[in-house]
């Protein structure tokens, strides 16, 4: 069973790399994030036609997340739980796809650390851990994948003087993400891979990609239960080459399904 995630940056703008990336690998779920589209106008035919079926939590121009398998989709949830206050905003869409509760999230930029958008990037993490608790246990299948604009340590950074007094390596930051995996959940990629400056995006501007100088901050974030089947896990350097790509490139696992 193939799982794997990626900030598409407009699906619209992009659709065309998406769905080649999707027939070249044949993930069996994808959870996509900055759709950057409303629901009614999500390309589910196009994906339908390629077997898979679709489930989108959209606004228009901004933010955006959805889940794509072809192993079954049931019990979608938009936005979090619904015992937790829902957010403003299209960041969070779950579902179950052949047993495995799937979440595709799109964690809030913070923009600077004197940002009100810092505060409610930190407030919404404290909810996303809340959400896995109240539709999973630890010991139960399920994945979170995404961007979570985190990057956990400085090893995931290029250079992390250049972040000195910035988001996405704060200790705050740094410290909720590790709270949600204290939960139950660990790193899928770095557990494989514990080899440093390895990246999932790079900025468009001043050549950042082909200087090496990225974050990895794209995660498949399992429960024990499910990433002791992990048998690889990757990331797809090759998707940020060509024309008109994603600033993020998909990050994926295999799981050896349940005897």
């Amino acid at each position: 069973m193939l799982i794997a995630t990626w900030n598409v940056n407009s699906l619209k703008a992009r659709l065309e790399r998406v769905t080649q990336w999707v027939s070249e690998n044949k993930p069996d779920v994808l959870c996509m994030q900055e759709t950057k589209m409303k629901n009614e106008v999500f390309p589910t035919a196009v994906f339908s036609a390629l077997g898979y079926e679709s489930a989108h939590f959209g606004q228009g121009q901004w933010n955006g997340v959805a889940i794509i398998s072809r192993v079954g989709l049931e019990n979608v949830i938009p936005n979090f739980a619904p015992t937790i206050e829902p957010d403003g905003e299209a960041r969070i869409i779950s579902a179950t796809c052949d047993g495995v509760k799937v979440v595709s999230v799109y964690v809030p930029n913070g923009r600077a650390l004197d940002n009100d958008h810092y505060t409610y990037k930190l407030e919404w993490m404290k909810k996303l851990k809340q959400h896995a608790s109240k539709i999973a246990k630890p010991t139960e299948d399920l994945v979170i994948g995404g961007d979570f604009n985190i990057a956990p340590t400085d090893d995931d950074v290029w250079d992390v003087s250049k972040f000195e007094g910035a988001t996405h390596v704060s200790t705050p930051e740094r410290k909720a993400f590790a709270s949600l995996c204290d939960w139950g959940l660990t790193d899928v990629f770095r557990d494989l891979h514990p080899e440093p400056k390895v990246f999932s995006w790079w900025d468009y501007r001043n050549g950042s990609f082909h200087k090496g100088e990225g974050m990895r901050i794209d995660f498949l974030l399992a429960t024990k239960s499910l990433a002791k089947r992990v048998k690889s896990s990757e990331i797809d350097r090759n998707a940020r080459k060509g024309e008109k790509p994603s600033d993020h490139v998909p990050v994926m696992m295999t799981v050896e399904k349940k005897s």
